[in-house]
């Protein structure tokens, strides 16, 4: 089941078609509305300040930065028609796309994008960030010969800069982002009502050509068995991220479409409260879960086991070596438990957002698990806004079964927010050596040595079992029949520029 699954998932990625680079620049006749279910409300509508992966995933859709991720993983050219870097490997020039305008009828300039850069770098140390902590603070300066030339001088040499710079570029001066956001992408924002809806429109002047639907209203759903009424009621036309029983109970008027969440799903542990500020008893949890039984009792199977802080998708990244690092082991966990002073084991909470049904059904089996070893483990469901303000910014929970995905194609995106000054790092970790190898791979330039440090930096989470790793789920989207050209990405993104419907 595992080799099946990873098969489909890269053949999706395979022949996923490539963002076009150009258009008709004839926007099709007045277009058919799609509805999207949504499992929660977007947390922020400014693209600098959102922390969500729910955020991002639609929002992918109204902002671009000067690349653009495709569905197998490349960077391409977006706002930026191309660039070229020194020798030295300090010095990115970039030619911008001419005429590439706003969704304010604006036309996007060099000055656009040192703006959102500089506003990006003042924005880096919050939590609410869809950047890594420093990752614009290698820039040594910025110049803009003319409206249409941006170069970049950085401090040092790095192999991952160019990653960071899909990060949205904004109108300089624009400060309505938070209520009205203005962006380059294939779809501009209408309205939003909070609990209940955010409504995109097709944006006729994008430069890569306009898209086949014109209206497309993302419906928030948080109620698992009010997505399955909304699918079979005709209400939504698309839902991403079901549940396997979910999409056993769909109708003929549906088919699944399958790849991977690319997030990292994990019992996450508070490394700065007891009893998990113990190695030995993280180490206990971790051979107390047996990852295959949550993937086959609560997915049906489908999933692909993970051992650190890397999903697949991330290719060189990915160490399948630390998968069974932990192998089920209750005897071992017993011991563990005991040589920690918890010898009849311990009570536990595992806060968990309860608009994630897959999550909820995933701690739900590992209350059972950890029955076992004598941990008697509650579940406190909460909602999303709750999680994200007390646990994730506010650090103040246990344990949480989440999963954490990837602002950007990079290692370093996953890997950085488990240094100790990480202003996301909510697990509390703090390893000197695992600071020690992220400074390293900062200052290498050898992108085989860099590898290698970011696999280092996984092995350090595990061994140290920062967290109980279980999977990259599946993902299960339901789409009506005759809505065709979903696409997966190395990253959590729902890509609305390629859906059409069909007769």
């Amino acid at each position: 089941m595992k080799k099946t699954f990873l098969a489909l998932v890269l053949s999706a990625a395979m022949f996923c078609a490539l963002l076009s680079g150009c258009g008709s620049g004839e926007p099709p006749a007045a277009g058919p509305e799609l509805s999207v279910g949504i499992a929660q409300d977007l947390d922020s509508l400014d693209p600098h300040k959102m922390v969500a992966a729910g955020t991002k995933e639609i929002m992918f859709n109204v902002f671009e930065g000067l690349v653009k991720p495709s569905p197998s993983g490349d960077l391409l050219p977006a706002l930026a028609e191309n660039w070229t870097v020194s020798d030295d490997r300090l010095t990115y020039t970039f030619n911008l796309r001419p005429d590439v305008k706003f969704h304010n009828g604006s036309i996007v300039t060099s000055a656009d994008a040192v703006y959102s850069l500089e506003r990006l770098s003042a924005t880096a140390d919050t939590p609410a960030d869809i950047v890594t902590v420093d990752a614009f603070s290698n820039i040594a300066s910025m110049e803009t010969p003319d409206e249409m030339t941006l170069i970049l001088r950085l401090k040092e040499p790095s192999n991952e800069f160019l990653s960071y710079l899909t990060a949205a570029v904004i109108p300089a001066g624009y400060e309505e982002q938070e209520t009205m956001p203005v962006g380059t992408g294939p779809f501009r924002f209408v309205s939003r009502t909070a609990q209940e809806s955010v409504v995109l429109e097709r944006f006729d002047d994008y430069w890569g050509g306009p898209a086949a639907i014109k209206t497309v209203t993302c419906r928030v759903i948080e109620n698992a068995d009010g997505i399955l009424m909304s699918l079979q009621s005709g209400a939504v036309d698309l839902f991403a991220h079901l549940t396997i029983t979910q999409a056993q109970q769909l109708t003929d008027d549906f088919r699944i479409e399958q790849g991977a969440m690319n997030l990292v799903q994990a019992l996450y542990l508070n490394n700065a409260v007891e009893p998990f500020n113990d190695l030995r008893v993280r180490q206990a949890l971790c051979y107390a879960v047996d990852k295959q039984a949550v993937i086959d009792l609560a997915f049906d199977g489908f999933g692909f086991p993970i051992g650190s802080s890397m999903y697949p998708a991330f290719g060189k990244y990915f160490d399948e070596t630390l998968i069974d690092y932990y192998p089920h082991d209750i005897q071992r966990a017993k011991e563990l438990l005991a040589e920690a002073g918890y010898p009849d084991g311990f009570s536990m909470t595992i806060t968990v957002p309860s608009n994630y049904q897959p999550h909820l059904d995933t701690a739900q089996v590992l209350v059972e698990q950890l029955k076992e070893i004598g941990v008697n483990a509650e579940i406190l469901p909460v909602e999303w806004e709750t999680w994200l303000n007390d646990a994730y910014i506010g650090r103040n929970f246990e344990s949480t079964v989440i999963g954490v995905d990837a602002s950007t194609m990079t290692a370093r995106a996953l890997l950085e927010r488990f240094t100790s000054s990480a202003g996301n790092n909510f697990i509390n970790y703090n390893h000197e050596d695992y600071d020690r190898l992220f400074t390293e791979a900062q200052s290498c330039t050898d992108d085989d040595e860099q590898t290698a440090l970011y696999r280092a930096m996984e092995r350090n989470l595990t061994e140290n079992a920062a967290n109980v790793y279980i999977q990259d789920m599946a993902d299960l989207l339901a789409v009506r029949n005759n809505l065709t050209g979903v696409r997966f990405y190395p990253i959590y993104v729902l890509d609305l520029y390629g859906l059409r419907w069909e007769s």
